[in-house]
């Protein structure tokens, strides 16, 4: 059979996912539904709607009531490192104060290991992150800090995740000239990276880059043709989130301090932007990323007055060793709901279709043949995640409690 709605087939048998207690389709039309089912074919969704409308299928699953949403989206994640920062976690809960400058510890780590112990790295925290429902994930580079361990950062992420982020900007090491090394990240760092990544990012911050130097970075690689990203407001008010709307970034992320102009900023590049039909000019994502915020001991970035001004939000575990040493995506859904105050539904909709907003993954279909992620609807890719509940909203009910029962990704059983 097949549910595709243009008149094109898909290879591969068709699957029923059937008796679903809720399915929280995060779709334009936000629809979450009783007895439902879903059918997938090959990686694609060819059927979505109640259970006793459902078409017949090569094979079929029993979900026994339990509930089912898109799997999560993590927009922001810095996966390819070694070394421990334990240490440091141990002294910032003691009482310290967190700085940029623990990055120089990682850089170092990471510079000493071999590609393959790199890789295999990466791809336990990948296989960590899917068996809790991630099924699409962006990392960046940023602990290599030259020319050579950034390329090499950047052709292991590209082989082991589904978004690159090029990050260069992340630190300046020891030693080196700010100036000098803004302009090797601006030149041979970017010409070096450009064949393995889709966006860049700056760490525009106290201890980290100036608003000139930001500038210069998101200039050189807006030019490159590569996407725009901000890490923004974290430690303290400052020029993150006007740059990130000048530049028009996909997202700006942290967003822990912002004035009621930055505010009023990110909400006015939403102001062309239909969210019922997903139509008009899309503004940039506030990615707010709640598992560092408690890390470090930063307020909670404002999701709750973010969403109410009508910006769009993303939720993201931003793992890495420093600051947020964690891929579970339900902890920061969970942490949204009981301490920034969104609902279930907006905490789920920030870590599937918001994740997907800020990566430019929010739409696609069969017409266009790049399928949408972070949503369940017919032509997007199967990405699934199947809990042992029956409702999103043990999620937060529960907390802490595993309740990853399936995965598919790109319709493709992997938990």
């Amino acid at each position: 059979m097949s549910g595709n709605t243009n008149g094109q087939s898909s290879a591969g048998p068709a699957t029923l996912i059937t008796n679903i207690g809720e399915l929280m389709t995060q779709d334009l039309e936000c629809r979450v539904l009783k007895d439902a089912a879903v059918v997938i074919e090959g990686e694609r969704i060819a059927w979505v709607g109640s259970s006793k409308d459902a078409p017949p299928a090569d094979q079929r699953v029993d979900a026994e009531g339990r509930a089912v949403l898109p799997g999560w989206v993590d927009s922001h994640s810095h996966l390819v490192f070694a070394g421990d920062r334990t240490a440091e976690f141990e002294a910032r809960m003691a009482g310290q104060s967190y700085s940029a400058g623990g990055i120089a510890v990682t850089t170092d780590a990471t510079r000493s290991v071999s590609d393959q112990e790199l890789t295999c790295l990466v791809r336990e925290r990948v296989a960590e992150a899917v068996s809790q429902g991630t099924t699409y994930l962006e990392s960046k580079t940023g602990y290599g800090l030259d020319v050579k361990n950034e390329a090499r950062s950047a052709r292991i992420a590209a082989a082991e995740v589904d978004e690159v982020t090029y990050l260069g900007a992340h630190l300046v090491p020891a030693g080196s000239d700010p100036e000098e090394y803004t302009d090797l990240v601006c030149g041979p760092m970017l010409d070096a990276v450009l064949p393995h990544v889709r966006w860049a990012d700056v760490f525009c911050e106290r201890g980290a880059f100036t608003e000139d130097q930001s500038r210069r970075v998101l200039l050189a690689a807006r030019d490159a043709g590569l996407g725009l990203r901000v890490h923004g407001n974290q430690l303290g008010e400052g020029p993150g989130v006007a740059l990130a709307v000048e530049f028009a970034a996909a997202s700006v992320d942290h967003v822990n301090y912002l004035s009621d102009k930055d505010i009023s900023a990110l909400a006015g590049t939403w102001a062309g932007w239909d969210p019922a039909t997903g139509q008009g000019t899309k503004g940039t994502t506030a990615t707010c990323l709640p598992a560092c915020d408690l890390s470090t001991r930063q307020p909670l970035a404002p999701g709750r007055e973010l969403i109410d001004a009508g910006v769009q939000i993303a939720l993201a575990a931003n793992c890495n060793p420093g600051t947020s040493y964690t891929s579970s995506m339900a902890f920061c859904v969970t942490t949204a709901v009981l301490q920034m105050h969104l609902s279930v539904h907006e905490a789920v909709r920030a870590a599937t279709y918001g994740g997907a907003l800020a990566l430019g993954r929010e739409s696609g279909n069969d017409v266009d043949g790049e399928r949408a992620v972070g949503s369940l609807a017919v032509g997007h890719r199967a990405d699934l995640h199947m809990l042992k509940a029956p409702s999103a909203t043990h999620l937060a009910y529960r907390p802490g409690i595993p309740l990853t029962h399936g995965v598919w990704r790109a319709g493709v059983r992997v938990v």
